[in-house]
C-alpha cells in the first residue's frame, strides 16, 4: 500500500479515508501533548480490526498540508507510537514506524513519520472499547459486529500466532548468525527462499516480506525490543517469602529463546544450594535436579502465549521451592492432571524450531541433544527428576485461566546443615 513516496504524497492530496489516517501532532516540552494517547490508541485499533492502513503524522487532516515533525521530535513521537501499540491496546499490535524526507509544494524538505498498521488476526480492544473503521472514521462496535468480527478473525488464526507476520520488524533484522543453525545440507542456498520455508519471514496481506513473531523470538538479538514481554523475570530470595528486603540476585533474562533457557538455567545453578555429604566419599546435593529444571525453561518458552501483553515469565527461587510462571491458560482439551500423558503445542513452530537447537549447556547431565523434545517426554521428566531428588511431587496450577505456575520443590538440607 502506498509503495512510494509520491504515491502517499498523492493518497495525502486526496485526503483521509478508510486505509489512511492524517494526523498533526502538539507538543509540551519534550512529550507529544495532542493528540491523546486514548485516543490515538483508539484510531489505530479501529484500523487494525477493519484493514491494512496508514497513519501519516506530520500532516494537518484538515488542509492536508505537510507541516513535518522537528527532528528533535522523532525519537519522542517515535517512542510515544510504540508505547500506545504496547500499553494501550490489548493484544498488542505490530505496527511498522518509518521515518520519510519529503519535499512540499514549496519545494522545502520535511520530516513525516508513516506508521503502517496491519489488519490484525485479533480483535484489539483499546481504551474507550472496541472500534472499527467506516471510511476516515472510527466507530464503536455494536455487539453483533462485535460477535462476528471476533468469529472470523478466530477462524482466521488457522494461522498460529507464532507464524504471524510482524511489520513493526524489517526483514534485515534477522541476524545470520541466530538462524542459520536450523540449515540443513538440503536447505536453500537462497537465503531469503530459506527464510520464508521456515517460517521466519513471511509475506503479509500486502505482500511485503517481514519477519514472523518466531523469526523475531529465534533470530533477533533483542525480541523484547519488538515483543516487550519476551524475557524470563528472575529473582532469587533468601527466605520462603516474596519480599524485596530478602531478594538475593535479580535479572531480566533477554535474547532469543535458546539463549534465555540457558541463561535461566545458569541462574538457577548459580543461587540454589549445593549440600554436600560423605558416605564415606563425598556426594553433592542440589537443591533442584536441574535436568527437570532444564525441561520446565523449554516448556515455558516453547508453550507460553506471546499474544498476551505485559506477562513475561517469572522465575522465582525461594529457600524451599522454585516457582515457575509461564502466561497462557492450557488447550480446552487438556487438564492439569493431563499434562504428564498428553501433548499438545501452542507454537508449533517455535517447538519445532527449538527442536532443532542444540543444548550448548556445561555440565548438562541429561540425554537431550536438543532444546525440545517430540515425545513428550519434557513433564513426565520434570516430575519423575524432581521427585526423585526432594521426594516431594512438583505442582501445577492454573492461576485464574491466565497463567500456568509449577512448583519444584528443593531437597531437603541432610541433617546438621540449613
Amino acid at each position: 500500500m502506498f509503495e512510494t513516496t509520491d504515491e502517499l504524497l498523492k493518497q495525502i492530496r486526496l485526503g483521509e479515508d478508510s486505509s489512511l489516517e492524517l494526523k498533526d501532532l502538539r507538543y509540551k516540552g519534550n512529550q507529544v501533548n495532542d493528540p491523546h494517547r486514548n485516543s490515538m490508541a483508539d484510531e489505530l485499533a479501529a484500523m487494525a480490526n477493519t484493514a491494512n492502513g496508514v497513519f501519516v503524522l506530520g500532516v494537518d487532516d484538515k488542509s492536508r498540508t505537510v507541516v513535518g515533525i522537528p527532528e528533535d521530535k522523532l525519537d519522542v513521537v517515535e517512542t510515544w507510537v510504540r508505547g500506545i501499540c504496547n500499553d494501550l491496546i490489548t493484544p498488542q499490535l505490530f505496527c511498522r514506524i518509518r521515518i520519510l524526507p519529503v519535499t512540499t509544494n514549496d519545494g522545502e524538505e520535511r520530516l513525516i513519520i508513516r506508521v503502517d498498521v496491519p489488519r490484525s488476526l485479533y480483535v484489539h480492544k483499546s481504551p474507550s472499547g472496541y472500534f472499527h473503521r467506516i471510511g476516515s472514521s472510527k466507530r464503536e462496535m455494536s455487539p453483533e459486529v462485535l460477535f462476528r468480527l471476533a468469529q472470523q478473525r478466530s477462524q482466521a488464526r488457522i494461522i498460529r500466532y507464532d507464524e504471524q507476520s510482524v511489520n513493526a520488524a524489517h526483514r534485515d533484522g534477522l541476524d545470520k548468525a541466530l538462524w542459520e543453525k536450523f540449515k540443513t545440507p538440503l536447505s536453500s542456498k537462497d537465503d531469503e527462499e530459506f527464510l520464508l520455508k521456515l517460517k521466519l519471514l513471511t509475506q503479509d496481506e500486502d505482500g511485503n516480506v517481514c519477519p514472523t513473531v518466531s523469526g523475531v523470538l529465534m533470530a533477533t538479538h533483542y525480541p523484547q525490543e519488538i515483543i516487550s514481554n519476551a524475557f524470563i523475570q528472575a529473582v532469587a530470595y533468601r527466605g520462603t517469602e516474596r519480599n524485596a528486603a530478602y531478594q538475593l540476585d535479580a535479572r531480566d533474562i533477554v535474547g532469543p529463546l535458546d539463549i534465555q533457557v540457558a541463561e535461566a538455567y545458569d541462574f538457577v545453578k548459580k543461587n540454589m544450594r549445593v549440600y554436600a555429604v560423605k558416605e564415606p566419599a563425598r556426594r553433592d546435593i542440589p537443591q533442584y535436579a536441574m535436568q527437570a529444571v532444564f525441561e520446565a525453561l523449554v516448556n515455558a518458552v516453547a508453550h507460553r502465549d506471546y499474544s498476551i501483553y505485559g506477562s513475561k515469565i517469572r522465575l522465582h527461587l525461594f529457600s524451599d521451592r522454585l516457582e515457575l510462571y509461564s502466561p497462557g491458560s492450557i488447550p480446552n482439551t487438556m487438564t492439569i492432571d493431563a499434562l504428564s500423558q498428553r501433548q499438545s503445542a501452542r507454537n508449533e513452530l517455535l517447538a519445532s524450531l527449538l527442536a532443532r537447537c542444540p543444548v550448548l549447556l556445561p555440565n548438562y547431565d541429561g540425554e537431550r541433544e536438543f532444546l525440545m523434545d517430540k515425545r513428550g517426554e519434557g513433564v513426565p521428566i520434570i516430575i519423575t527428576e524432581s521427585e526423585k531428588l526432594s521426594g516431594r511431587k512438583p505442582e501445577y496450577r492454573l492461576l485464574d485461566d491466565s497463567e500456568l505456575m509449577l512448583t519444584i520443590f528443593a531437597a531437603q538440607p541432610p541433617h546438621g546443615e540449613d
